[in-house]
């Protein structure tokens, strides 16, 4: 039987280097009502999941690992055996083998899983991957029949495409395998119809099946980058050039030793790949993050696996000496209160201001107006006359019953 679901808040923490401000970060999610805590680092670098780690348990929320799969000629068996045991050695509440690239073939799968089962000490493993290439959902029955017992999917239409396997098609296809699933479909249905009516009115785009799409385990650039990749060229009249970009970003990772192409790297890879089209010169201008990266800044090996000539290009400009220069340097919580004039805060309002400028926040607060309401069940009025709107030649509507009679008129301010 596959584990019911389970719900339960989870958060991204975008890379804060203060272990003050994860600490308190954690406290205001644990409040919040936050259950787990998924860590990931695009190095899967233990010594980073040991410093979150105790901050959540801190907290008093689980620490689940993820271990961002990728492909390279570092990222092999003994790669995963090795960053396996370092997690369990931390005796988390779970592993997931997190596959955010959908990279993950059915084949690999099949040889991944029982590896990583092998060394993680008895810790569940769980699996979460995307349908980016088309093999999501193949990737996921191959999981379980290897064994795992958690697999992360999606409901439509937020399902699909680049998105996780769709929880209807997954949990048809393991009773089919003769699964029990212990899902409640009928109360997920409620929540597909629930958004799917909103996605229809407000014309979202719904999530359908991805072609397979060979070229994402060549360059491993993530969807979302893909249209920043597209603009960076084009506003320098060379929009052509999307194709010589990706090319570059492989070469550009490799130069920097294979990092996984997950935030904050991936962009840093494809931003330096852009560059080096667009100048016509590779790395003759760099941007900071290059620099950054090539100091170590980010993490990983870096004295060890970049490519020595190019590190050294790129260490070898002034800029470079300016941001070796930064300290690094870990401050009180009192220090940072001081710091952004936040001594008065509460530690939610703490974590915004750390998060965003002081100025953005009041920006943002002063033009916050009233929620809106997106209102589905039994909406049949609202939806005719959201669809009767958008007929072109239509200027008024008129409903009427007994006691009521409502006139809608376009350009008309009487109505």
């Amino acid at each position: 039987m596959i584990a019911p679901l389970s719900i339960s808040f989870r958060f991204n923490l975008f890379g804060t280097e203060q272990q003050a401000m994860v600490e308190v970060f954690w406290r205001v999610m644990a409040a919040a009502g936050a259950q787990e805590a998924r860590m990931s680092n695009p190095w899967n670098d233990a010594r980073v999941w040991k410093l979150r780690g105790e901050a959540v348990r801190a907290a008093g929320v689980r620490r689940i690992i993820n271990i961002t799969y990728s492909i390279s000629p570092r990222h092999n068996d003994d790669y995963y055996a090795e960053r396996t045991r370092e997690a369990a050695k931390l005796d988390p509440y779970r592993v997931c083998i997190k596959d955010p690239g959908g990279l993950l073939t059915p084949e690999r799968t099949r040889t991944l899983v029982p590896l990583m089962i092998a060394n993680a000490g008895g810790i569940p493993l769980e699996l979460h991957t995307h349908c980016t290439t088309g093999l999501g959902p193949l990737c996921a029955l191959e999981a379980v029949e290897q064994s795992i017992r958690i697999v992360h999917s999606a409901i439509p239409p937020l399902a699909d495409d680049a998105s996780l396997p769709s929880v209807f098609n997954l949990a048809a296809n393991l009773r089919t395998l003769g699964y029990e699933t212990g899902i409640d479909e009928e109360g997920l249905r409620a929540v597909e119809k629930h958004f799917s009516t909103i996605a229809r009115r407000e014309g979202f785009p719904i999530g359908r099946p991805a072609r397979y799409d060979y070229a994402q385990y060549v360059h491993q650039v993530p969807g979302g980058m893909i249209s920043n990749l597209r603009s960076q060229p084009r506003e320098v009249g060379q929009a052509e050039r999307l194709p010589q970009v990706l090319e570059e970003a492989v070469r550009v990772r490799a130069e920097y030793g294979y990092p996984i192409m997950v935030t904050p790297l991936s962009q840093y890879v494809g931003s330096q790949a852009a560059l080096n089209v667009i100048a016509g010169e590779r790395y003759r201008m760099v941007t900071d993050h290059s620099i950054r990266c090539a100091l170590g800044h980010f993490g990983g090996e870096v004295e060890e696996i970049m490519d020595p000539e190019v590190r050294a290009k790129i260490l070898e400009r002034p800029r470079a000496k300016e941001l070796a220069a930064i300290e690094d340097k870990q401050l009180t919580l009192d220090e940072i209160r001081r710091g952004l004039d936040a001594e008065a805060l509460s530690e939610e309002e703490l974590v915004l201001r750390y998060a965003l400028r002081k100025e953005d926040i009041e920006r943002m607060r002063a033009a916050s107006g009233p929620v809106k309401e997106y209102v589905t069940d039994g909406d049949t009025l609202v939806t005719l006359v959201t669809e009767l709107a958008k007929r072109a030649g239509r200027n008024t509507i008129r409903i009427s019953r007994p006691g009521f009679s409502l006139v809608l008129g376009r350009g008309n301010p009487g109505a």
